[in-house]
Formats: structure tokens, C-alpha cells, sequence
């Protein structure tokens, strides 16, 4: 894995090797095993290094034979040699073993069209010399990130935004509608960040810069080249289903267990992960190392299920017990992560991901099972609301929804039920999004002063397009297509790079492989839920690998227990920083909303520990990339972990 840096000039002018050199040092934590810049007029490339494949060659930034097409690459391509074989064949001639110049000579000969030919996670940037054309693309799904900066004149990208922002130029305005999307949904979704001039490359998308001979500013053009596409197949029987996805699996699993340095498994105790380990076992010819996370409050801990997979599968297993002093990791991870982050297992990620870092240098993850399988609880909450809405179906659907609503509003706002009695008011999409974004009527109006309130946007239709534009048969498929498009990739997949990247390491993630995802989409639902529960022929196939009360355990997720430690331990710290005059001075939220959050969270009126956890990460982010108006050059050291080895052969 590694870190991108880039900057296109219009009018040729010459990169700055001390600025690049700058951006480019703030990435390496994502590679360092060393660097390499690439200037010519109106171009700079950089590059940092961590080394998976073709250790002792393979550098970046790369270029085909003749030096006119140069390339800098993030990622993994798992069929690599494969496509090496068929460009050979082509005439193609390489001077490395690396996967880095497989895309080069793609390039070379399918132009944009390379991008369906290659399998795997990837951001990259091909300058075309005799186009004078600069490519960039991310991977179909969004394992791996890619931000950029586009005013006409200048074309800036970079893996991370505080390698963008090391240019002192780089503009900082905060995006309010960007805030709000983070306060309602953890994440920020779409292409937009924190900041109005900084943009996300979308997954599936590619762009390309160039300057025409008669316009003095670069033309930027992104367009999409993949998406997924739901086709439920209904010839197929459900072994037919199971056999096919067994096979897909194992291929895959062995695939992205390509690999010159040591390699292991993240391991939760969960279907996903669990799978990914029983896979690797079979393909391995040692035992897997795998690496765990646990809490010591036990309704939070999965260690005991992840140790009965370790055992299982006779794997060289890891543990490490997280506790409430894991906070003073806020500040880390608000650097780390660029961006207001509102999902708290940030905190586990990083651990495994440094626990996992001192024993290996890739690890593969179950990421994606979730989205691809339909595996969340909310979906059987989202239908069962559905079905319970349907029972009103002899009443106007606008009748239905403004009685439902008004009986709602009559009562006190935790009073228990009153979601389930709003919800028969609202259109599928409302439903899925109150189920698994939920806050009480009104939280921004009563939280934000009425200056940032007058200055949002609209509301964002963002999600609701993606539910309705999706070609889907029923409401399941369309909200495992918009988390797929939202959550998957700005709060899951961000999540993992941060943390993996800050502590070194690769994570890779199988069941996103974009042939796995494709398969699934070919499933129809009833073989995906069943009985109340998702991942039907998922667990159908788990049958022949895990143990059967392992299969069957209720799902947990990689919670964290905020809602204890804020309670207890962190009481008086999280009072503290949210009340503290520089939060307060910006202007952005009401002290009587934060002390109202605060106190019905320590009267146990409801958990808020989602919105104390949101506030507190952006009052870090917020001293770090507004108050103190610099980026250093280099990520701060990772918090070292000690881990517990544990037998299990």
C-alpha cells in the first residue's frame, strides 16, 4: 500500500520539488519504505512506499519503456500477472515484476478502457506525455482514496486531504452542508468534504485533466465507468447459489493472499471475518496469524468467539483489550482522518490494525459482507416497518403520514415507540434512513445557532436518489445499492485505510472484490433474507466452516462502549472539552443543546453517546486543521500496543 501525491500546472509552469516533497511527506505513514518524485513542465508526481510486491524493485513513480507515460499507483491489482501475460502477448515489454507496471502497459493499450481489465483496490495517476493528459482513477467501490483540488489552473491530488492542504493555497472553507451531513450520518457522503473546495474522486469514476490547445485553463472531465448492478437471476437453486459462491470465495481469498512479506487476518468473531480465516486456513500451508479486539465490558467483548475460530482453525492468534484511555486517541485519529469521523470504531480499527502491523504487513479484512449478503439488522428493521406501514394501506398515503406525525409530535420525543408510530408516515427511503441514521426531530435546529442554520444548503437528496434511481425489484435490494454508494465507502472503508495506513499497514478486503460484489447482485432477495434474517445462502455456505453455535449467535458488530464511558469514566473530560470556550467561540453550536445532550445521556433519558462522540471528534479535527492553521509534514507517531499471544495448536 502506499501514498499518491500530484500536482498538473496549466500553461506548463514548473512544479515546486520542495512543495511536493512537503505533501509528499505527509504521507508516510502510508509508505515507508521510501519515496520518489517525477517532474517535466506543468507536472509533478510523488509517491511513498510500502513494499508488498516486487520488494527489491517496483518503484514510483513508474514509467513505460520509452519514459513518455509515468504513473503513481496506490493499491493492489490481484490479476496482475495474468494481464502481464496477455499484454506480453501484445508486444508489451517490462522491466519490472511489480503489478505497479501491469496498469502502465493497460494503459497503453486500452486507453481509459483499462480500468474494466484491472481486478482489485486501487488510486491512481497516469501522466500521458504525448496527450499531455493527466488520468486519475479510483477502484470500483472505494477501497482506496483519492482527494483533489481543481481551480483551472491547477489540478492537486493526493491519498489524503492533509497532504492537499500541506499547499498553504489550498483554500479552507468550512463546508457547512458538509457539517451537516456529518452531524446526521457519522460520514460525509458524495463527492463534497469538510472543506468547499476540496472534493472526493468518487468510486467507479475516473478524470481527466488536459489543456486544450486553444483555452489557457485545464478542462477537468469525470465521468463513471462502473457501477453495480442488481440482475437477479431466478434459474439458478439454492446450492446452485451456495456452490458458486464457495468457489468464488476461495478463489478470491487466494488471490488477495498474494503477497511477498507476511501476511495475516483481522479476526472479530463474525461471519465475515471468521469466513475470510476459514478460507485462508484451507488455502495456507502454515497456520494464519490472526489479530482480535475485545472490551472488558462483556456485552461489548467478542474475544471468546473470535478465540473459538482461532482454535478452530489452529491459527497463531492475537488479542488486545481496549479501555476508556483509548480516548486519548482522539486527537491522533483527528489528524489521521482528515475529516470529522463520527463512527467510534475508528478506535478498534486502529488497534488491530497496530497489533496486527507489529507481527505482518497485510491483513485481510470481511469488510463488505454486510452491504453484499444484506446482513445489517436495520434491513430487517427497515422491512418490518414496511410491512407494519402496509397494514394502513387502505388510508392516502398523505393522510397516513400527517396523522402519524402529528400523534408523534403530541408526545414527549423518548417516549418509547414514538419512532416506530413517525415511521408509518414515511416514504420507504425516510424509513431506511430513520432506522439507521436516527436522531430526534429537530436535532440540528436546536443544536446549531441560527447563523449556521441560515447558512445551509437544502437538504441533500443524495441518498434518496440512489434509492429511487437504482434499478432494483424491492426496497431490500435498494438499501443494500445506497449503502454500497454511502456508507460503504465514506464511514466502513475510509475507517479501515485511516487507521491501517497511519499504523502501516495493508488491509485488504475480499468480499468487495468487484466479482464477488456482481455474484451477489445476481441473488435474488429471498435468498438473502429469509426468516428475519439476512446473509441467507452466506450462511448456508458458513455451515460447512464454522461451528454451528458460532453460526447462529446474534449479530454484535464492532461496537464500542460509549455509552458506559461516557457515563463513567470520560463524564467530566467530555464536559470539559465540549464547554470549553474555544468550542463554544466558533459559533457553530448552542451551549444549552450540548449541556441538554449531555444530561439526558447521564440520566439515561437516551443514549447520545453517537452525538457526543461526533462532537467531540470535531472539536479535535477543529483544533487541529482550523485553530492551529498548519499541517505538519509527518502523521503523529501511532500510540504503541501491547498485545496478548494466545495458543490455539
Amino acid at each position: 500500500m502506499c501514498g499518491i501525491v500530484g500536482i498538473h500546472y496549466a500553461n506548463r509552469r514548473q512544479v515546486s520539488g520542495e512543495l511536493l516533497t512537503r505533501m509528499n511527506s505527509c504521507l508516510r505513514h502510508r509508505g515507508p519504505d521510501g519515496d520518489g518524485l517525477h517532474l517535466e513542465p506543468g507536472l509533478g508526481l510523488a509517491h511513498r512506499r510500502l513494499s508488498i510486491i516486487d520488494v527489491s524493485g517496483g518503484s514510483q513513480p513508474l514509467s513505460n519503456e520509452t519514459g513518455d507515460i509515468w504513473i503513481t499507483f496506490n493499491g493492489e491489482i490481484y490479476n496482475f500477472q495474468k494481464l502481464r501475460r496477455v499484454l506480453e502477448d501484445r508486444g508489451h515489454r517490462f522491466q519490472t515484476v511489480s503489478d505497479t507496471e501491469t496498469i502502465v502497459h493497460a494503459y497503453e493499450e486500452y486507453g481509459e478502457h483499462c480500468l474494466s481489465h484491472l481486478c482489485g483496490m486501487f488510486a491512481f495517476a497516469i501522466w500521458d506525455a504525448p496527450r499531455q493528459r493527466l488520468f486519475v482513477a479510483r477502484d470500483r467501490v472505494g477501497i482506496k482514496p483519492l482527494y483533489y483540488y481543481f481551480d483551472g489552473a491547477r489540478f492537486v491530488f493526493a491519498s489524503e486531504m492533509k497532504a492537499l492542504l500541506a499547499d498553504p493555497s489550498v483554500p479552507r472553507q468550512l463546508n457547512l452542508a458538509a457539517l451537516r451531513d456529518y452531524l446526521t450520518y457519522g460520514y460525509i457522503p458524495v463527492n463534497r468534504t469538510i472543506f468547499r473546495q476540496v472534493h472526493k474522486l468518487m468510486p467507479g469514476h475516473y478524470a481527466s485533466v488536459e489543456q486544450r490547445a486553444d483555452q489557457a485553463e485545464l478542462q477537468l472531465n469525470v465521468k463513471s465507468y462502473w457501477d453495480l448492478q442488481f440482475r437477479p437471476d431466478p434459474k439458478p437453486s439454492e446450492m446452485d447459489w451456495v456452490e458458486g459462491l464457495r468457489d468464488l470465495l476461495s478463489e478470491t481469498v487466494a488471490a488477495h493472499m498474494m503477497s511477498d512479506v507476511p501476511l495475516g487476518a483481522f479476526l472479530s468473531g463474525g461471519l465475515d471475518s471468521s469466513c475470510m480465516v476459514a478460507l485462508m486456513a484451507r488455502a495456507a500451508s502454515r497456520p494464519v496469524k490472526t489479530f482480535s479486539i475485545g472490551f472488558e465490558e462483556t456485552q461489548f467483548n467478542e474475544l471468546p468467539f473470535a478465540r473459538q475460530v482461532a482454535q478452530h482453525y489452529g491459527t497463531e492468534h492475537h488479542e488486545f483489550v481496549v479501555r476508556p484511555d483509548a480516548i486519548e486517541l482522539l486527537p491522533l485519529l483527528a489528524r489521521q482522518y482528515d475529516e470529522p469521523f463520527g463512527d467510534s470504531s475508528a478506535i478498534p480499527t486502529y488497534y488491530v490494525s497496530k497489533l496486527a502491523r507489529t507481527h505482518v504487513t497485510v491483513a485481510l479484512s470481511g469488510d463488505g459482507g454486510d452491504e453484499a449478503f444484506a446482513g445489517y439488522t436495520r434491513y430487517a428493521q427497515s422491512l418490518t416497518a414496511l410491512r407494519r406501514q402496509g397494514k394502513f394501506g387502505f388510508l392516502p398515503e398523505g393522510l397516513l403520514r400527517s396523522m402519524s406525525l402529528a400523534a408523534a409530535n403530541t408526545l414527549p420525543k423518548h417516549t418509547r415507540g414514538i419512532g416506530t408510530l413517525r415511521r408509518l408516515g414515511m416514504s420507504p427511503c425516510e424509513i431506511y434512513l430513520d432506522v439507521t441514521y436516527h436522531h430526534p426531530p429537530g436535532f440540528l435546529t436546536e443544536l446549531l445557532h441560527s447563523d449556521a442554520l441560515c447558512s445551509l444548503q437544502q437538504e441533500d437528496d443524495a441518498f434518496r436518489d440512489y434509492f429511487e434511481g437504482v434499478n432494483a425489484a424491492d426496497d431490500l435490494t435498494r438499501m443494500q445499492y445506497v449503502d454500497t454508494k454511502t456508507y460503504l465507502p465514506e464511514d466502513i472503508l475510509a475507517k479501515v485505510d485511516r487507521a491501517s495506513m497511519l499504523c502501516s499497514l495493508e488491509a485488504r478486503v475480499p468480499l468487495l472484490d468487484h466479482r464477488v460484489l456482481e455474484f451477489a447482485a445476481r441473488i435474488p432477495s429471498k435468498f438473502k433474507f429469509r426468516d428475519g434474517k439476512g446473509k441467507y445462502i452466506f450462511r448456508r455456505l458458513l455451515q460447512e466452516l464454522l461451528p454451528a453455535d458460532l453460526l447462529n449467535r446474534p449479530k454484535a458488530g464492532f461496537g464500542v462502549p460509549l455509552v458506559h464511558w461516557f457515563n463513567q469514566d470520560l463524564a467530566v473530560y467530555t464536559r470539559e472539552t465540549l464547554l470549553a470556550s474555544p468550542s463554544l467561540e466558533r459559533g457553530l453550536f448552542r451551549r444549552e443543546a450540548i449541556e441538554q445532550i449531555l444530561s439526558e445521556h447521564g440520566k439515561g433519558l437516551a443514549d447520545r453517546s453517537h452525538d457526543i462522540w461526533r462532537l467531540l471528534f470535531f472539536e479535535h479535527w477543529c483544533r487541529h486543521y482550523l485553530d492551529e492553521g498548519s499541517i505538519g509534514s509527518e502523521s503523529q507517531s501511532p500510540i504503541p500496543v501491547e498485545a496478548t499471544s494466545v495458543r490455539t495448536r
